[in-house]
């Protein structure tokens, strides 16, 4: 299905966008010949100069910042290079945790293959994450995740390393999520019809960005939770 741009844009000036990213959908085109969409190729649609500043994880959905000149373009660059932009994300996890202004600080390396990432305190990157608990469910959380650092998959082993993978994130440990798992009365299913998980990719979104306009006025934007995101929380929620 293809993305009307205009529809995801949550903030526009003349010299940013900042839009809430869909799961599924590529930042970058991920190969030269690679004719998928990606957000880069709908928003040079849009806007002829636009660069993206950041990038998100395919299935990760949320607050992405697009640069429509140069100039800010340089800018943003800038306050991401100094660690001057916040980020929260929203993460549901699984297992029950208490996070208050937990700090991650573990290095990361990527494998070889550059697919995922390990914590190697010899030969990582420096990376830096900050969870809270913002709701405690039964047999799940969903956490608040300020990276200071920007490394590759960096929220989802920090939060392994909490013993809280995300859930559908089997990648680092983290096991889907059923209806019938939540639900404490009997659940019935139609005869031969097989369960599937209440969200079908790592259930972690983009929910905030906050940076600098070229004015130096400080911006937060925040991006809602897409459907099934949306869908699993208020399935937590109700069950818990």
């Amino acid at each position: 299905m293809r993305i009307n741009f205009k529809d995801i844009i949550v903030f526009e000036n003349e010299d940013y966008i900042v839009i809430n990213k869909p799961p599924h959908v590529a930042t970058l085109s991920e190969r030269q010949a690679d004719k998928s969409e990606s957000i880069l190729k709908l928003a040079k649609e849009y806007a002829d100069d636009a660069q993206v500043c950041h990038r998100l994880d395919k299935e990760t959905s949320g607050a992405l910042a697009i640069a429509k000149n140069p100039a800010a373009y340089r800018h943003l660059a800038m306050q991401f290079e100094h660690r001057k932009v916040a980020k929260r994300y929203h993460a549901v996890v699984n297992g029950s945790h208490d996070f208050d202004m937990i700090q991650v600080y573990l290095p990361i390396a990527q494998k070889r293959d550059g697919t995922q990432v390990v914590i190697d305190r010899q030969k990582g990157k420096e990376a830096e994450t900050i969870f809270n608990t913002i709701k405690v469910y039964k047999k799940h959380s969903l956490v608040e995740c300020m990276p200071i650092t920007g490394r590759m998959h960096q929220i989802r082993i920090h939060l392994t390393c909490l013993k809280a993978p995300i859930v559908c994130d089997p990648t680092y440990g983290g096991e889907k999520i059923f209806l019938s798992e939540i639900k404490k009365k009997a659940f019935h299913l139609k005869k031969d019809t097989e369960e599937l998980p209440l969200i079908q990719r790592v259930a972690l979104h983009a929910h905030s960005l906050t940076f600098s306009l070229l004015n130096e006025e400080r911006l937060t934007v925040e991006a809602p939770y897409p459907k099934d995101f949306e869908v699993l929380v208020k399935q937590l929620e109700k069950f818990s």
